[in-house]
């Protein structure tokens, strides 16, 4: 991206494999900065972009497996980025995981799931490389959210309900981290197509959310990974504890489809 320099820089991006994260990881590299690529099930894409992004970009590039939502993994995905990055300047809570359910059928091991990694999984990781940036004069955090953190969507409750708790906890740490010189931000995509979703979208029907979508069309991965970079860098400074939107006005549209699973028989 012209103009964002992120040399010298080290980024740890969690989910960063596939779809946004795996964008968001190149546009790091691009603009210079050493990136550690977490995943938690996806081994061979994420060392599949490792090689990619040392081949185009000649920068450091590294693939840990952890799940995140687990206190002693955080701990061993971050004891690794000590020992190759040397140093975190720039975390991507970008790990998300979503699945539909009617309210009343949501099940508490699937509730717990949902918010250990989309909510737990980013407070452990903040708090790790919070306390590195304390250290090291300064970072960046910046939680890839959802237009569902302030949305609801039917089938969603839990999804969207981690997502409006992330929120909260940006606004939170960027008022407690902003005296460490610690920037946090929340970017919250709207309907961005990856490959994971492009089979969902399309039984939904692309022209249904072309027409839903003000702007016309679904985004992409590119059009949210060079916002992400642009507010790790310098040239984004006086920026922290805002929530940045990236849905081509889609926010400002009724969400209209129900993707919620059939109930149920009931007993």
């Amino acid at each position: 991206m012209t103009g964002i320099d992120l040399k010298g820089k080290k980024a740890v991006v969690t989910g960063g494999a596939q779809g946004i994260g795996a964008q968001i990881c190149k546009e790091l590299a691009a603009c210079g900065a050493g990136v550690l690529i977490n995943y938690r099930s996806s081994k061979a894409k994420a060392e599949a972009l490792v090689q990619e992004l040392k081949s185009l970009y000649e920068v450091e590039a590294y693939a840990v497996q952890a799940d995140i939502s687990k206190s002693e993994k955080v701990n061993e995905l971050f004891a690794y980025a000590d020992a190759h990055l040397g140093k975190v300047d720039i975390l991507i809570n970008n790990a998300g995981v979503e699945n539909t359910s009617h309210v009343l059928d949501l099940e508490e091991c699937e509730w717990d799931k949902i918010m250990g990694t989309n909510l737990k999984g980013a407070f452990l990781c903040s708090q790790q490389a919070g306390r590195r940036m304390q250290r090291n004069n300064g970072g960046v955090i910046i939680n890839i959210s959802s237009i569902h953190d302030t949305i609801p969507r039917k089938g969603l409750t839990h999804y969207c309900t981690s997502k409006a708790g992330l929120q909260m906890l940006s606004k939170c740490m960027a008022v407690e981290l902003a005296e460490d010189n610690i920037r946090v931000v929340t970017v919250s995509p709207g309907a961005i197509e990856t490959e994971m979703n492009k089979e969902e979208i399309a039984a939904f029907g692309v022209d249904k959310f072309n027409h839903w979508i003000p702007q016309g069309r679904i985004g992409c991965v590119a059009d949210v990974a060079p916002v992400v970079a642009f507010l790790c860098s310098d040239l984004a400074s006086y920026i922290t504890g805002t929530n940045i939107y990236i849905d081509g006005g889609y926010s400002l549209s009724t969400i209209q489809y129900d993707p919620r699973p059939k109930r149920k028989e009931k007993s």
